[in-house]
């Protein structure tokens, strides 16, 4: 079955409407004439000579162009990275300018350094100088001043220069790097000693988790564990029999009926009995003083008994002799011998 085409089918489009045509344009205003425009052109670029020319004055102000200055001149073998224009800095600051780089006849750099006389006074001479050039960064000029109290530095004094390469080490920290990676590549091999002490840290950690695995680490074998193990028992036993001993002990020590109460009256009856005693003892000192005065008294008339006793001992023996002689004479005489005839 034939099907009509679209272009058959569709309806007729509409033709657009006309377009209005556009309203004409105003005429152009003219400008109005700029009065002294070339005076006014040549007095801006005057001006702005002006302003370049105060800019370059001022800029060679800020550089010290127009500062009193002296000069120093550095001597080294070698002066690479060393530019007319840098700095020499003291303890981080600039104090020196390189003004020119000379080639002598015995093959030495000359470096000549102005160095402004407001910061003249930094450099001593006892000052060193070094020439340090770095790995990523350019080459620095440094100066040090040990010992401030020494002379100033004169001015166009001549100094050697310390020169220090930091690439020159590079090699022998590529040496050292290498060495330090062997070394590692050593400890960590499988046959090194740091694997075996790894390998007994694993087992050793094994071990640990186990019960009892602490004291089995400890002591050496499951069985000495266990015997510790065993002892630690027995020894809380005790600690707890001790302990019941100990309060038993202070129940009947220190307890209402203990010994202590009956020590604590003990002493008080026997602190009773020494005051007592003490006034007793007293007492006695003050008998033993009467009876030191009574012995004195007595041994006064006692020495007087005895000069009155040998008087009447002599009296005695005077009356003794004189019955003596009475009875030896006659009438009073008396024979008792017995006369033979």
């Amino acid at each position: 079955m034939n099907t009509p085409s679209s272009s058959s089918s569709a309806p007729p489009v509409p033709p657009a409407p006309p377009v209005p045509p556009a309203p004409p344009l105003p005429p152009p205003e003219t400008l109005a004439p700029v009065a002294h425009l070339q005076l006014k052109a040549t007095a801006l670029l005057l001006l702005t000579l002006a302003l370049i020319f105060g800019s370059g004055v001022y800029l060679l102000y800020a550089r010290g162009a127009f500062e009193p200055t002296q000069t120093l001149v550095l001597t080294a073998d070698d002066s690479e990275g060393v530019v007319v224009g840098m700095d020499m800095t003291f303890s981080g600051f600039p104090i020196g300018r390189v003004r020119r780089i000379e080639l002598t006849g015995d093959g030495t750099a000359h470096i000549i350094v102005d160095v402004p006389r407001k910061d003249a006074h930094w450099l001593r001479e006892s000052s060193v100088f070094t020439l340090v050039r770095g790995i990523v960064g350019g080459t620095t000029i440094k100066a040090y001043s040990g010992i401030l109290s020494d002379p100033v530095l004169p001015p166009d004094a001549v100094r050697p220069v310390l020169r220090g390469d930091a690439t020159a080490e590079i090699p022998m920290l590529m040496s050292s790097a290498r060495e330090l990676i062997g070394n590692l590549n050593a400890l960590t091999a499988q046959d090194s000693p740091l694997g075996a002490s790894l390998a007994n840290v694993q087992a050793l950690t094994e071990r640990l988790k186990n019960p009892g695995g602490v004291l089995q680490v400890l002591m050496g074998s499951e069985s000495d564990a266990k015997k510790l193990v065993v002892t630690l028992d027995r020894t809380n036993a005790l600690l707890a029999r001790i302990d019941g001993m100990a309060a038993k002990a202070d129940t009947q020590v220190f307890g209402p009926n203990g010994v202590m109460p009956e020590v604590r009256a003990t002493v008080v009856q026997l602190n009773g009995l020494l005051s007592d005693t003490r006034a007793s003892l007293k007492k006695v000192d003050a008998v033993l003083a009467e009876a030191q005065a009574i012995g004195a008294n007595v041994r006064e008339g006692t020495a007087d008994l005895g000069a009155l006793r040998a008087e009447v001992e002599s009296n005695l023996t005077q009356i003794e002799s004189l019955v003596n002689d009475i009875n030896r004479k006659w009438p009073f005489a008396r024979e008792h011998g017995v006369k033979l005839p």
